[in-house]
Order: structure tokens, then C-alpha cells, then sequence
């Protein structure tokens, strides 16, 4: 085991811009891919992975002190402090034991899954495994089992797995990346809740005819509905809240920073889709060659490309979304606290809200009313996980040598409230946890664990009574064209 571990962190460490695109060119020889495209798409790649996570360094750089001060600003005082996603990871790598098991195992679980039809998806996104292990650690710490946990995390696998097919159309789509599929855990493990909240908008008067996509935007407003003036707005609002109420101590600095933001958020806007794009222009080529490769040998079955959720942030309506959920969320923790439902400060991770932002923008096809609506029901779920998980993260942080921020006594983050399907599979181990929590945060965090099996289980319903529906088309055609024969 150790030498697996060994050859694991060989692989953390290089990185997702290095070994992305060595990946890709394996895949693509393996597919008889021509070697010149196969070398010039995984290069592309690996650039296009690059310029993304350049955008995202200046999105977060930005943020950052933003929401530090907007936290400051509205006075909160909650005794778990959000630490940022670093916490989940280090929990994750930290319990070693079970780390080259799930890595091992939830390789060869997805060929499995491949070669049996069972899933389109192959997940080459291993330096996110780490969000496989994360619910394990804690069923481990739990329990003491080590097979209970290895099993928790391949289900993890299994259940992102398939959410990563099932939304595959709304990424290839409304997103515009073919071939591709995210399996990304704490992501699309949101994506039944959007489906189901963006259903019952569907029949709310006035809310279902409202058109708010970054081109109804445009046609309607000009000029001041591009994507760069929306991101320059949002970030003058954001600006403002953040830098306005310490004008009257130092005008031309607060001035000048809220300029600063405003500009940056708006050259987000404008730079990340074409980093996509140069992500996609080395992707396409690849997914181009496999699917003539398995359309030829077997006609019939697709393959999706498993990627980062990074790689669609960068819409500009989950942009806008992500970002006017900032402040929402600030007030959402305010609200929650009063009601006994949150104890969580939000602060690292409100930097990273885009990622929680895609499947409030996927599924309201980027009406940007809706995905705001939706966001904001995913960040109640997300802050009351959060306060739910903290004891145990503060625990496990400690033995995995996190450093605990000085005068804090509980810690947690909004990312790891975000690992919805893992906290499904873990509450009847950590259930225990909510003695101390209170009552009236036990039955919010009951609502909340009965209405997300409620959507998984009228979302999985959905998706495969369609793709049978899909399964029973292709066997009709055979029978057709074989008849023709």
C-alpha cells in the first residue's frame, strides 16, 4: 500500500495542468487517435487548464479580501469558522489508510462500471478522488471499520458517477463542452436539487416567464447587458458593500479598490470563456477521435470524458450567479443563526461560489433569477452540513496536523457542507453529532436530509425512465434496420 500511496502523491504533485494532458494522450493513442492531433489536443489541454486556473487565482485573489471585509462589515459573530476547502482536502489525504484503497478500487470501480455499461463516464479527474475519500474519513472515524468506510466511498463513486451522465446533455449542451461529463462530487451532487427546485419554479406564476439569461439581458439592455458590464456591476456592488463603509476613513484607497474590483470581476467575465474555449479547441479533437473509434467497433455506445468542474465555472451567467450569491449567503448565515439552523461563519470559501453556483445555472438554462434561487436554497443546505459536520472536521483537522486558526473553536467550510451525496451516505454513522446541536437544528437538518433523498430518488426516477425510453428508440431502429436488411 505504501507504494501506491507513493505513486499517488507522484501524481498529486505534478498537478492537473502536467498530468491532464499526459492522460489525454494515452486515451487518445489507445483510441487511434492521429498522433499529430493526439499531441497537439493533450498540449492544448494542459494550456487551456492553465489559463482556467490563472482566472480562478484572480477571482479568488479578489474575493478574498472582498468577502473578509463584507463579513466584517455585517457584524457577524458564529462560533464555526469557515476555513476554506483546504480543511476537507487535508481531512481526506490525512486519513491515509484508506486513501490508496479508494484510489485503487475506484479506478478499476469505473472500468468496471465502463466495460459492463453501467456508466459513460470515464473519470481521468483523479486529483478530485480526494472528494471520494472525504465522507470514508468520517464514517472511519466513526466506526473504526475500514471496510464500512472503503464501501462508503466506491458508493459515493458510484452515485457521482451516475449524476455525471445524467446531466452530461445540460454540459455539452448550455455549456458547449461535447463529449464531456463532470464528475465532480460536491458539484453535481447538487444537480437533482436544482432539477427538482427548477420544476417546482416551472409552475410559479410571473417566475416561469422570466427571462434572465445573459442574451435576454443583452438584446434588452445593449451594451449594458454584456457580460463584461454585468461582471463590472456586480463587482461595483460587491465593491461598495465591501469597501464603502470606510470611505470617511480613507476615500481615495476605498475609491480606488472599489474600482479595482469592479474591473477584475468584469475581466473574469470577458477572459474565462476563452479560456474554455482554448481548452475545447484541444478537447474536441480527442472526444472526436473516440467517438469515431467506438462508432465504429461498436456502433452505438458513447464515452463521455470525465473533467473538473473548473472547466465551466466560467459561464458568464454562473459568474453572475456565483457572485451576487455572496452576499446572500452573508445574510442567509444571519437569518439561519437566528432560527438555530446555522453556526457557521461563512468567509474562505465564499471566493469559490461559482463552483456551487453550476447546477443552479445549468438547469435554469442561465436565467439568472432562477439560478439565484437556486443557489440560494443550495447555500441553506450547504451552511446547515456545514454546522452539522463541524465537531467531527474540527477533530479529524487536528489529528491530520491542520492548523487551526488561533482563538477558533469549531471549524468547518462551505465546501464541506457541499459534499451533499457523502453526508447522505455518512448520517447514520455521525448521527450521534447532533446532540449538541440542538433541537430546532435537528429538524432542519432532518427536512433537509429527507427533501435531498426525495429529489435523488424523483431525479435518478427521471433520468432513467428517459434513458430506457432512449435504450428502447436505438433497439427499435436496430429491429427497422435490420428488417430493411
Amino acid at each position: 500500500m505504501q507504494q501506491v500511496m507513493e505513486i499517488v502523491n507522484f501524481i498529486l504533485d505534478l498537478g492537473p495542468s502536467v498530468m491532464m494532458p499526459i492522460i489525454l494522450f494515452i486515451m487518445a493513442v489507445i483510441f487511434r487517435v492521429k498522433l499529430s492531433k493526439a499531441i497537439r489536443g493533450a498540449l492544448t489541454v494542459g494550456m487551456g487548464f492553465i489559463g482556467i486556473n490563472l482566472v480562478i487565482g484572480l477571482l479568488v485573489g479578489t474575493l478574498s479580501p472582498v468577502t473578509q471585509l463584507m463579513v466584517e462589515n455585517f457584524g457577524l459573530n458564529l462560533d464555526v469558522m469557515d476555513v476554506g476547502w483546504p480543511a476537507a482536502s487535508a481531512i481526506a489525504f490525512g486519513t491515509t489508510s484508506i486513501v490508496p484503497w479508494i484510489f485503487a478500487l475506484g479506478i478499476l470501480l469505473n472500468f468496471i462500471m465502463i466495460t459492463f455499461k453501467w456508466t459513460k463516464t470515464l473519470n481521468i479527474d483523479l486529483w478530485n478522488y480526494w472528494h471520494f475519500i472525504f465522507g470514508s474519513a468520517f464514517v472511519y472515524a466513526a466506526t473504526g471499520s475500514l471496510a464500512l468506510s472503503i464501501i462508503i466511498g466506491l458508493l459515493t463513486i458510484v452515485i457521482v458517477l451516475k449524476f455525471a451522465d445524467w446531466t452530461a446533455p445540460i454540459v455539452q449542451d448550455f455549456f458547449g463542452l461535447p463529449g464531456v461529463s463532470l464528475p465532480h462530487t460536491d458539484t453535481v451532487s447538487w444537480a437533482p436539487i436544482g432539477w427538482v427546485i427548477n420544476r417546482i419554479i416551472d409552475h410559479i406564476p410571473v417566475l416561469n416567464e422570466m427571462d434572465a439569461d445573459p442574451e435576454a439581458i443583452q438584446e434588452k439592455y445593449g451594451i449594458m447587458g454584456e457580460p463584461i458590464m454585468i461582471g463590472a456591476f456586480i463587482g461595483l456592488i460587491l465593491g461598495l458593500l465591501a469597501y464603502g463603509p470606510s470611505l470617511a476613513v480613507d476615500l481615495r484607497a476605498n475609491i480606488g479598490s472599489i474600482i479595482n474590483t469592479s474591473i477584475t470581476l468584469g475581466a473574469v467575465m470577458l477572459i474565462f470563456p476563452r479560456m474554455v474555449r482554448l481548452l475545447m479547441e484541444g478537447l474536441i479533437p480527442i472526444s472526436d477521435g473516440v467517438k469515431e473509434f467506438l462508432n465504429k467497433r461498436f456502433p452505438g455506445r458513447e464515452l463521455y470524458i470525465g473533467l473538473d468542474a473548473a472547466t465551466i465555472i466560467g459561464h458568464p451567467a454562473n459568474v453572475a450567479v456565483g457572485l451576487l450569491l455572496v452576499p446572500i449567503t452573508i445574510l442567509l448565515a444571519v437569518l439561519l443563526s437566528l432560527i438555530g439552523a446555522n453556526r457557521m461563519l461563512p468567509f474562505a470559501d465564499l471566493a469559490v461560489l461559482p463552483f456551487f453556483a453550476i447546477w443552479a445555472t445549468g438547469w435554469s438554462k442561465g436565467n439568472i433569477v432562477r439560478g439565484v434561487i437556486i443557489g440560494s436554497v443550495f447555500m441553506i443546505g450547504i451552511l446547515i452540513i456545514g454546522t452539522f459536520l463541524a465537531p467531527m472536521v474540527t477533530d479529524l483537522a487536528i489529528q491530520a496536523d491542520f492548523a487551526i486558526p488561533e482563538g477558533t473553536n469549531l471549524i468547518s467550510s462551505l465546501d464541506v457542507g457541499a459534499h451533499l451525496s457523502s453526508w447522505v451516505l455518512m448520517v447514520p454513522f455521525v448521527w450521534n453529532t447532533l446532540s449538541a446541536q440542538g433541537t430546532a437544528f435537528l429538524i432542519f437538518s432532518m427536512f433537509f436530509f429527507i427533501f435531498t433523498i426525495f429529489s435523488y430518488i424523483v431525479f435518478a426516477y427521471k433520468a432513467i425512465k428517459d434513458d430506457l425510453k432512449e435504450v428502447n428508440e436505438i433497439n427499435e431502429l436496430e429491429e427497422i434496420e435490420s428488417s430493411w436488411g
